[in-house]
């Protein structure tokens, strides 16, 4: 089966297949990883929770010049190509008020609510963009394995780690008065409960042509389900963000579950925000990010030249 990467961002470095002579040459331990998939082409086995780590580390050094990589295990090992894609659409927002051109370093902020045990955002902003970032986290084991990634990148002056102290709070208790953010991104929560996020391995693994759902499928209970889901999990975000108007030029989160957008979009409309979706696909999978404003068109072009146009 050749794993095909349909209509990934134009400036994603993973449009082509994986170049294994070159991952292995940046991190010689996934080779005994790589083997032939039947079809002729050089792969992993995915259902291989350290085949995949290795995999992401080689794709993190060699293409994103982040030299350590490494992730606890029970933790969610994230997919780098669609990762990084949801970064691009953001950028390209954000070109929109600067001439088409995509600001870059640490004059644009961006805030990662839940960045989880493996980084990933914070680290491939940093990489593609050289954003300033402030992650939050709510569980201590993934808040202590970030910082350590961090610490051994040299990024404490780059990425910001902040502990949400309260499990009902998203940006209270996170976002300052001083603050103030040009992006934030989410990757929430979707299952309503620990049963739903067991079936949804299930099928992930038997969609790849596996009998069971391995250890790379898994995560901690807060990576994968809160009560009432994807769709609470958004609402509470939104209700959250107009306390935050002012200080954050774009929210965003990623929707795993189309048949949601219409409640998280009336919801919206309700709050006075100006909202738009961006679809995105990698490979067979299909999802996308919903962001929204609450300010004005104008305001957010004085915004643009105050951040990032002054000279």
């Amino acid at each position: 089966m050749k794993l095909s990467n349909k209509a990934l961002h134009p400036r994603n470095k993973h449009q082509q297949p994986y170049d294994f002579a070159a991952l292995c040459a940046a991190v010689p331990a996934l080779s005994a990883f790589v083997r032939d998939n039947g079809y002729g082409q050089l792969s992993i086995d995915f259902a291989n929770p350290d085949a995949v780590k290795t995999l992401n580390q080689a794709l993190l050094k060699q293409l994103y010049s982040v030299a350590h990589w490494q992730l606890p295990d029970g933790f969610l090992c994230p997919a780098v190509p669609g990762r990084v894609d949801y970064l691009h659409y953001l950028a390209d927002l954000l070109a929109l008020l600067n001439k088409n051109k995509v600001p870059t370093g640490s004059k644009v902020q961006l805030l990662d609510t839940g960045c989880g045990a493996n980084l990933i955002y914070p680290l491939l902003a940093q990489a593609e963009y050289g954003w300033k970032v402030t992650a939050s986290e709510l569980d201590p084991m993934a808040a202590e394995a970030a910082h350590l990634l961090i610490e051994q990148n040299q990024l404490q002056h780059k990425i910001t780690l902040r502990q949400q102290p309260h499990s009902s709070h998203i940006f209270h208790g996170i976002i300052q008065p001083d603050d103030l953010f040009d992006l934030t991104l989410c990757n929430p929560p979707f299952h309503t409960s620990a049963e739903q996020a067991a079936a949804g391995s299930e099928r992930k693994a038997k969609n790849l042509g596996y009998k069971k759902a391995e250890l790379n499928f898994a995560g901690r209970s807060h990576e994968l389900w809160c009560d009432g889901g994807e769709l609470a999990f958004i609402t509470t975000m939104i209700e959250e963000s107009q306390s935050y108007a002012q200080q954050v030029l774009w929210f965003s989160s990623l929707v795993s579950k189309q048949d949601n957008l219409p409640a998280l979009q009336k919801q919206l409309t309700q709050q006075g925000a100006e909202h738009q979706v961006i679809n995105m696909q990698q490979g067979n999978k299909q999802s996308r990010i919903l962001v929204w404003s609450f300010m004005p068109e104008k305001q957010r072009q004085l915004w643009a030249q105050f951040r990032w146009q002054k000279k």
